[in-house]
């Protein structure tokens, strides 16, 4: 090539180049500018303003009309004055949900002591007593479609009740022929009937596994107790009764729920746990729909993980694999586990004193296992989220949590203990100082201090949910709702942690 031919060759490229970016600036997209009588921006040092600027569905810029100029002078664009009077700020995030789990619980027949949300309409009111709760159980046997289908209802509060467990004697008064479980609202225990035990070939032999208990007799007593237990039987029935359309609506339900008190991403601290096949085809299917108004951040339950693809470095290869698949609306991080069961259903395990009447919580994963359990993972860089309820799980969580650290040092890990229930400063100072993180429960200081505090004693009943000390301590702490345990309301969280009221 000659200098003449080169030099057109390398005119013809830097037009092509310069010509395509110019063409590109002479036609940017349209810019809406939404003016409000205040704008809270979340950032410090530019903390509020009174108009927003946005462009292809992304935030462009903040300021007043005049400070927007330097963009609306550039393009075309669009002044909306519907929130002129109104408020804007950032949506809200709910940092631990189940969009999954928790829609095919909320739209099961319901069996709630305390009233439960709905999206369309008025919430259900809640039962109060056995024989309420015998009534609205009758009522669904005899809405079944047919003899054989499994009646799943979901919401029986133990401890809000009594702490009365149900029995198959008990549900049998309901019917002997359809097969009848209740899960309860810590979606951690399962209650079944003679029908529903024949129908999941729960036998005396059954009884010998963890949780699944026997009557004076030896036989199955219809009670199915800790997540270990009753995932497999609650899987089971999700098989026969989830098909992908029910699925679809169930997270619409669940999504519309939060959308309507202002949340705008949610994370889903159990990504698997129902169905890890359905599931990948449904968030994917819900969430990249451009209709969707929700972002979604799932977080993979590895025991489910392991128990699908088979072994350990199976479920590793693929959890590593799921970022590959992030969009804006749909994004995978981190891993969750569990130390010990339900704040609800006080399966958590108290330690020093313990519980006033003698029970023993759960340790789903034992204390002397949750860090050899954690490592690989922790090695692997992931973060880490613990489900951790009890005193004596906190405890341990922090114990593991200072063993990885040992193993492998890692700066910003975000290690986070999910609920931190029941805690004391020790436990908090020690998990500041390690760099853990904390997402905590409101709800459970104001729906469960008060049916807790016989059980638990008054000074920890109240103390629940320590979120002053978290803060004091420097520790980076979220709330959550943790929907059903309570509803996805965010100001309403707000409200609690700073009155810390109980019900009555």
């Amino acid at each position: 090539m000659n200098k003449l031919s080169a030099r057109v060759f390398l005119s013809a490229l830097l037009l092509s180049i310069f010509g395509a970016t110019l063409s590109a600036q002479e036609k940017p997209s349209e810019i809406t500018v939404f003016v409000a009588k205040k704008v809270i921006t979340m950032d410090a040092s530019w903390p509020s303003a009174t108009a927003v600027a946005v462009r292809d569905g992304k935030i462009l810029s903040v300021g007043s009309l005049d400070d927007l100029q330097p963009w609306l002078k550039t393009a075309p664009h669009k002044i909306d004055r519907t929130f002129a009077d109104k408020v804007l700020m950032p949506g809200f995030i709910e940092a631990h949900s189940h969009p999954f789990l928790g829609g095919s619980t909320i739209t099961r027949p319901l069996l709630t002591y305390l009233p439960n949300a709905n999206p369309y309409g008025p919430e259900f009111p809640g039962v109060k007593t056995l024989a309420e709760a015998a009534a609205k159980l009758t009522e669904y046997v005899k809405q079944a479609k047919s003899p054989e289908e499994t009646i799943l209802v979901w919401g029986y509060d133990l401890i809000a009740m009594g702490g009365k467990h149900l029995d198959k004697t008990m549900l049998d008064k309901i019917s002997t022929t359809q097969p009848l479980l209740v899960w309860d609202a810590s979606s951690h225990f399962v209650y079944a009937n003679s029908a529903a035990l024949k129908k999941h070939k729960v036998t005396r032999e059954s009884t010998k596994l963890e949780g699944l208990m026997a009557g004076a007799d030896g036989e199955p007593n219809g009670q199915i107790l800790g997540t270990s237990a009753a995932q497999p039987i609650i899987s089971a029935v999700f098989a026969e009764i989830l098909t992908p359309e029910t699925a679809m609506k169930n997270i619409k339900y669940f999504v519309d729920l939060g959308r309507q008190n202002g949340i705008t991403t949610m994370a889903d601290l159990g990504y698997g746990v129902v169905n890890l096949a359905l599931e990948e085809i449904i968030f994917d299917k819900y969430f990249n729909n451009p209709n969707n108004p929700m972002r979604v951040v799932a977080v993979a339950d590895i025991a489910t993980m392991t128990a699908a693809k088979g072994d350990q470095a199976k479920a590793m290869a693929f959890v590593k694999s799921l970022p590959s698949r992030n969009t804006d609306k749909l994004m995978f991080n981190g891993v969750k586990f569990y130390a010990d069961d339900s704040f609800l259903s006080l399966g958590m395990v108290m330690e020093n004193p313990g519980y006033t009447d003698g029970r023993k919580g759960i340790y789903i994963t034992p204390p002397e296992k949750l860090m050899e359990t954690l490592l690989p993972w922790w090695q692997a860089g992931f973060q880490i989220h613990v489900h951790s309820n009890g005193n004596g799980s906190n405890k341990a969580s922090v114990d593991a949590l200072h063993g990885l650290m040992l193993q492998k040092p890692r700066t910003d890990h975000r290690f986070t203990l999910q609920h931190f229930g029941m805690s004391s400063p020790e436990v908090v100072r020690r998990l500041a100082g390690l760099g853990g993180v904390a997402s905590v429960n409101p709800y459970y200081v104001h729906y469960r201090s008060e049916f807790n505090a016989p059980y638990v004693g008054a000074d920890r009943a109240y103390t629940a949910a320590r979120l002053k000390t978290l803060v004091d301590a420097g520790v980076p702490t979220a709330m959550h709702a943790d929907t059903p345990v309570g509803p996805p309301r965010p100001l309403e969280m707000v409200w609690i942690a700073v009155n810390r009221f109980g019900l009555s």
